[in-house]
């Protein structure tokens, strides 16, 4: 399994204190303290990091269950288990989901590729992408279904429901 960049923890970390309700300003204390942290490396770990960042982003083809894992070893090393129950990990995700639509709301219309936007609203858009993701794959995870199977099985559910036109 691949280490987590110093953002992807601090990422990962926010998210779960704030999805648990934990109050605003321990979330802010926990974000500032990982990323001081990151701050406080050497420039020989930052290299390393940074190394590791670009290598980890050459690497799209990440598989569900190489997510999963990670997800998984992510709430047992902070004993977070206990709080993902369906219910909890639902409503964490439909919270995202209502971030996600935030980003389009009063858009209109959006061109494939988004022409028009800035990077950093990609970039805002990839995050919350993900949060939806990584959400659906620990509910799917904590609810016993393999999510690469089930997708796979509807997908040709949805071929013989809908056929293709002849030419």
């Amino acid at each position: 399994m691949l280490p987590l960049s110093v953002h992807e923890r601090v990422l990962l970390i926010y998210l779960y204190a704030c999805s648990w309700q934990i109050p605003l300003p321990l979330c802010e204390s926990i974000k500032s303290l990982f990323v001081q942290r990151g701050v406080r490396n050497t420039r020989k770990e930052r290299a390393k990091g940074e190394a590791m960042e670009k290598e980890e982003a050459k690497a799209p083809d990440v598989s569900l269950k190489e997510l999963s894992n990670r997800l998984e070893e992510f709430a047992k090393e902070r004993d977070w288990e206990q709080y993902h129950s369906p219910r909890n990990l639902l409503l964490a995700m439909v919270g995202e989901v209502g971030e996600l639509a935030e980003i389009f709301m009063w858009r209109g219309e959006v061109a494939k590729s988004l022409p028009n936007w800035e990077e950093s609203e990609k970039e805002h858009l990839g995050e919350e992408l993900s949060d939806v993701l990584l959400y659906l794959i620990r509910l799917s995870d904590i609810c016993g279904i393999d999510l690469g199977d089930a997708a796979t099985k509807k997908i040709v559910k949805n071929a013989i429901k809908y056929p293709a036109k002849a030419t």
